[in-house]
């Protein structure tokens, strides 16, 4: 059985692709193995010119519910020490294209921590979120603190990871983890179209808004402007940046081809 699957949700338009995590019978939970998998389709993905979004999800029960501690149980410091995750998760930071997670049932430990670490999570109103390391004597160990704390804050952080309870899908609305909250049922056709319409966007433009974000997590407001201002600087060196324009002044719709 394959533990990822790739489809690409609109027929004859390859622009928006979609990874399924396909564990069912241990609600998806993430082995080192199934995330390198993750990064190596993202990596193929990011290589073709016509994807434009992609979407990482789950099934109706578990978008993915944690690590998979049979396989971690018994190791050492050094065995983690020497395991390829962190390397992963740099390459996952890589990926210059907006990645959409559509989350319905389980999001807990890594599976929350992989939620967060893409652009943009939407929800199913049914689903769960967490971070219940200390309830197994472990703490978080790839974004479910430092993450969950710049989206939630200190105190919200302290709650959930100190406590390993879980919150709901509306809760992590609230809380700025999740951007919206939708029936369970919908989830992914909702998602597909936010997918297309971001699809429908400059290409450039795109992945220069999502670098513009990331790096301002990491700096203070006025480097974080200037850096957004040579970004904008940036897309007057593309034919996007023409044609949106041309297309505004002269009532049409563009058609950006990414360059």
């Amino acid at each position: 059985m394959n533990e990822l699957i790739c489809t690409h949700p609109f027929q004859n338009d390859m622009r928006v692709a979609t990874l399924q995590l396909n564990r069912p019978k241990v609600l998806n939970a993430i082995t080192t193995e199934l995330l390198g998998q993750v990064i190596t389709e993202l990596e193929r993905l990011e290589s073709l010119p016509e994807v434009r979004v992609i979407i990482i999800t789950g099934d109706e029960r578990a978008f993915a519910a944690g690590a998979d501690i049979q396989k971690m149980v018994d190791a050492g410091a050094i065995d983690q020490l020497n395991d390829s995750r962190m390397k992963l998760w740099r390459r996952f930071s890589l990926i210059s294209k907006p990645i959409i997670a559509a989350v319905n049932g389980f999001a807990l430990g890594a599976g929350h921590e992989l939620a967060m670490a893409c652009d943009i999570t939407i929800a199913g109103h049914k689903a769960k979120f967490g971070q219940p390391e200390i309830n197994i004597g472990t703490v978080p160990g790839a974004g479910g603190t430092a993450r969950l704390t710049k989206a939630a804050g200190k105190s919200k952080s302290m709650l959930m990871a100190l406590t390993g309870e879980m919150i709901d899908a509306q809760t992590a609305y609230d809380w700025g983890i999740v951007a919206k909250v939708v029936p369970a049922t919908t989830l992914l056709q909702e998602t597909f179209e936010l997918a297309k319409k971001i699809a429908d966007k400059s290409p450039v433009a795109s992945r220069l808004v999502k670098d513009s974000v990331n790096k301002s997590q990491d700096m203070g407001l006025w480097d974080a402007l200037e850096y957004e201002r040579r970004n904008f600087y940036l897309t007057f060196a593309s034919h996007d940046q023409k044609e949106g324009m041309n297309a505004f002044l002269e009532k049409r719709s563009p058609e950006y081809k990414g360059n």
